[in-house]
């Protein structure tokens, strides 16, 4: 009897531990999903209220100086007269507009960083010989929040961000956390649209949200059952004596 009782609580325990990794595992299918091939190289395109570096070179400095947005730093030394530009950032106002020198307005909204730079560098070759225009963000930022290690709004140095490394730079989810739930809010046209994630299905490295923009925002709500509190020596202990005290009360019943 002491035997089959054994068996019954290592099945038991066998059987809650594989719910528990299923309920925490990533793309738990991916040797059976057919991910699509990334035929486009991801850019990301400018948005209201980004905050963009611009700067315009030229093999003659002189020339291009006023197309550049600097703030002068004039100091006096030991060598003489020194000057040091500090370039500064272009918002994208409400109308996704740029105030650029020389050129004034110009509408920027929806642009990649690439398709900013070759107008730019169009529209400035027709006064300067060979200029070299770069467009980079400045404010390129995502925020992870709910169960997550580190939760809070992250600079990132790449623009080609996806959903696991912008968890990854939060640390991760926690066991409490649901995987297959989780929410993107992304603003789209002016209007905030969300997505519901699945991280356990492999699908979502197919889907056109894969891929982070600036100022995503990623929920990551709590789950149902608190798996943390089992994988504490306290837990671990608690689910055993449980499942001993449910097996030893069934054999008593079925003895009698």
């Amino acid at each position: 009897m002491i035997r089959k009782v054994v068996y019954a609580v290592a099945l038991f325990c066998f059987l809650t531990a594989c719910k528990s990794v299923k309920e925490i595992v990533y793309v738990q299918d991916i040797d059976h999903v057919q991910l699509h091939e990334i035929t486009t190289r991801y850019e990301a395109r400018i948005k209201k209220d980004d905050l963009l570096n611009i700067v315009v070179s030229a093999p003659d400095k002189q020339v291009v100086m006023p197309y550049n947005l600097t703030l002068s730093d004039f100091s006096t030394g030991g060598g003489g007269f020194d000057s040091e530009r500090v370039t500064l950032p272009y918002l994208v106002d409400i109308n996704g507009e740029i105030d650029f020198p020389i050129l004034g307005k110009i509408k920027v909204e929806g642009m990649t960083r690439s398709d900013l730079a070759d107008y730019l560098t169009s529209v400035i070759s027709k006064d300067v010989k060979n200029p070299i225009v770069y467009v980079s963000f400045r404010n390129y930022k995502i925020t992870v929040l709910g169960e997550v290690k580190n939760p809070g709004t992250y600079s990132m140095d790449s623009e080609k961000v996806n959903i696991f490394q912008a968890l990854g730079k939060a640390g991760d989810l926690s066991l409490t956390a649901k995987r297959e739930d989780i929410i993107l809010i992304r603003e789209v046209g002016g209007v905030n649209t969300h997505y519901r994630i699945d991280l356990k299905s492999a699908n979502l490295m197919n889907e056109d949200f894969f891929y982070m923009q600036q100022n995503d925002v990623l929920y990551v709500p709590p789950s149902g059952q608190r798996i943390s509190e089992a994988t504490t020596n306290t837990g671990i202990w608690s689910v055993l004596l449980s499942s001993v005290a449910s097996v030893l009360a069934v054999v008593t019943l079925i003895t009698k």
